[in-house]
Order: C-alpha cells, then structure tokens, then sequence
C-alpha cells in the first residue's frame, strides 16, 4: 500500500511540475550569431531574436569567450551611427526583439581566442522579468564569418544592415568598433 501510496504521489507532484510552464519558456532566443575575429581582434558582436512572452529586459550577458560582454545600442544622431553602452535592453510583451547590427546588440571584449566561423559561442544572457526576478537563459551563438554578417546559413534568417562602420571607446579603456556593410536580403 505505501509504495502505491507513493507512486501516486510521485506521479501527482510530476503532474504539477509539467503542467507549470517553466521559467525558461517565457523567453525565447533564436537565430544568435556573433561575428568572426582575425588573431589581433579583441572585440566582437553578438546579435540574436528574442522573445519575451511577459516583457521584461536584458540586463546583463557574459560568455567564457569574453572577458567582459557589454550591452550596446546603436542610433543614429544627426546623421552620425553612435554606439554606446547601456544598462538593459528593453523586451517588448508579447514581441520579439532583434538583437543586429546597427541596433541593439552584445559586445564581446576582449575575446581570448580568434572566433572562427561554424564555432558556437556560449552567451549567458541575464532577463529581468516583470515582478524584478532575473533569469540566466544558455544560449549557443554561432560564429559566421568576418565579413559575413546575417547572410542567410541555412534557416537563419535575413540580413540586415545600414553601411556604417562604427567606433566606440568607454570608461574601462576599450576602443572598440565594428562595421556593417552588408545589404537587405528578404
């Protein structure tokens, strides 16, 4: 009887844990990639969809790749693409935001190693949820090609950017910059 009594029990609590959604399905990420580097490059960037069932903000990232990752956002200001370094990256509810070049995206500094093309990148992404609870989310970024930016690689998506190249020096004494010189592809 208490076996049974047991199994009932095990059964039930497995019942409610799969029928709770998990904390993880409330934010998902697609499509991340993060640019090639050549030996000397000590800085990249990582770019991803993601979507926030509830909102909520990115308030943090880091990768074993990287020394540091920053959050950076990327506008125009008369006429001039000027990057900078912001605290949290704000996720639309019910909505998918694109991390890419030319907007919002991560930046790697001081990479370890050179990032080679086909490699997946470990990033660690910090959400802040609506009630102020921060979730980790894993995510795999593949490296495509120096130059090769959001070319379609099977299904993974469109390119996009604005022909600007960019620099960006901040307070811990990094000068950093990437460009953007591929096109529209739909």
């Amino acid at each position: 009887m208490r076996k049974g009594l047991y199994a009932a029990i095990a059964a039930l609590a497995a019942g409610f844990v799969l029928a709770a959604p998990p904390a993880w399905a409330q934010v998902k990420v697609s499509d991340a990639w993060v640019r090639g580097t050549v030996p000397s490059q000590r800085v990249t960037g990582a770019f991803m969809k993601v979507e926030a069932a509830k909102g909520g903000a990115i308030v943090g990232a880091s990768s074993p790749v990287a020394g540091v990752v920053e959050l950076h956002e990327m506008r125009l200001e008369q006429d001039v693409a000027r990057m900078r370094r912001i605290d949290r990256i704000p996720l639309p509810e019910a909505g998918t935001l694109e991390l890419r070049p030319g907007g919002y995206h991560l930046m790697l500094i001081d990479v370890k190693e050179p990032l080679k093309a086909n490699d997946a990148v470990p990033i660690t992404l910090r959400v802040e949820q609506p009630d102020g609870s921060v979730q980790e989310i894993e995510v795999q970024a593949e490296v495509r090609p120096l130059g090769g930016g959001a070319q379609g690689h099977g299904d993974h998506g469109e390119a996009h950017g604005h022909g600007h190249g960019h620099g960006h020096g901040d307070a811990h004494g990094h000068g950093h910059g990437h460009g953007d010189t591929h096109g529209h592809h739909h």
